[in-house]
């Protein structure tokens, strides 16, 4: 039997299938159903439904999950990299044409069922949202936790935010990078230029209060070159890092889906992202958002907010009283979403 998904805490509550039945059809199209495409308190995950697999550098292209009122709970689909391998992604389309498009990258541990209410609001304001679960995290059970290197993970975005280009080369493209996501949005512009109008930076990963601890970055190094697919944990598996939401916490403990262990080369090229970014970040000719949290556990906000000052492209930053790392578990209503959307509109 496969297993129960948890509910989350800060959207309306979501009960799903299980990682096991999503790894029996990793690569297929996944589709909405009359049972999934209600956008009610309790609505499932969409019921996975057979289809080819996309080819390499195309979407599947399951239906547009509108019942229920604008948003709905998005649609899944697969997009198959030029590498071959086909990730999931959330789809929420607005009730109307959309004004831009807006992609968006999880953190390290995250994937895209964290953010789903975050995503229909977006939707609902005009932007066409595309949530990419990361190769290895999220719904991708093949090769867990890992990615042959850094500039892999930039292509699999860049490759798929060029396909939304070849669809509809008008819309402006802008990139959300949450948490450890951050470091890919900055890094795109400087990896393929003029690709993307802007970033919306969330709590984004650049300066990182915490690390592995000196010793297991050794065996991580060594592991690199002689193991490069042993695992290590990955050092933010304390849900009380991400929110103080009780019932937040909760779901992050519980979740099936969520990354607690990652491979050496996967974590050592985290470590050579970092060097990239310090060259990217002068290269970095789009405006920027910047979002911070006050008790922030994570990144280092000062810091931070120095880096992303830098950027030639410019930058307002924002730092949220009382907020934690992950702001879609802060309460209905916190303004961090209504500032977002203000500056995504002031640059159409």
């Amino acid at each position: 039997m496969a297993s129960a998904e948890p509910t989350p805490p800060a959207p309306p509550s979501l009960k799903g299938r299980g990682e096991s039945r999503l790894a029996a059809l990793d690569g297929e199209e996944l589709g909405s159903s009359s049972e999934a495409s209600r956008s009610d308190a309790h609505s499932p995950l969409p019921v996975p439904r057979a289809a080819e697999t996309a080819g390499a550098g195309s979407a599947s292209h399951a239906a547009p999950n509108r019942e229920g009122g604008p948003g709905g709970v998005g649609c899944l689909r697969t997009f198959r990299a030029s590498d071959g391998y086909p990730f999931y992604l959330r789809h929420f389309a607005p009730p109307g044409a959309p004004k831009a498009r807006l992609v968006v990258l999880h953190g390290i541990r995250s994937h895209g069922r964290w953010y789903e209410r975050s995503c229909r609001a977006f939707a609902d304001a005009g932007y066409d949202v595309h949530f990419l679960d990361r190769r290895g995290a999220g719904l991708n059970t093949a090769h867990r936790g890992d990615a042959p290197e850094f500039r892999r993970l930039l292509d699999d975005v860049a490759e798929y935010v060029i396909h939304l280009r070849e669809r509809a080369a008008f819309l402006p493209v802008f990139v959300c990078g949450i948490s450890w996501g951050g470091k890919l949005a900055v890094g795109l512009p400087y990896r393929k230029p003029h690709l993307v109008d802007g970033l919306v930076l969330l709590c984004p990963g650049l300066v990182p209060k915490i690390a592995p601890p000196l010793p297991r970055r050794a065996r991580i190094a060594l592991a690199r070159v002689l193991r490069p697919w042993r695992t290590f944990p990955i050092p933010l598996n304390e849900p009380e890092l991400f929110t103080a939401n009780a019932e937040a916490r909760a779901f992050i403990d519980a979740d099936p889906f969520a990354v607690r262990e990652a491979t050496a080369r996967f974590l050592f090229s985290s470590f050579s992202l970092d060097l990239y970014l310090k060259r990217a970040a002068k290269r970095v000719t789009v405006p920027s958002f910047l979002a911070l949290a006050e008790h922030d556990r994570i990144i280092d906000n000062a810091r931070t907010a120095a880096f992303v000052n830098r950027l030639p492209g410019g930058a307002q930053a924002v730092t949220y009283p009382g907020a934690h790392h992950t702001l879609e578990f802060e309460a209905d209503g916190h303004p961090w979403l209504a500032d977002v959307r203000k500056w995504l509109d002031a640059r159409l």
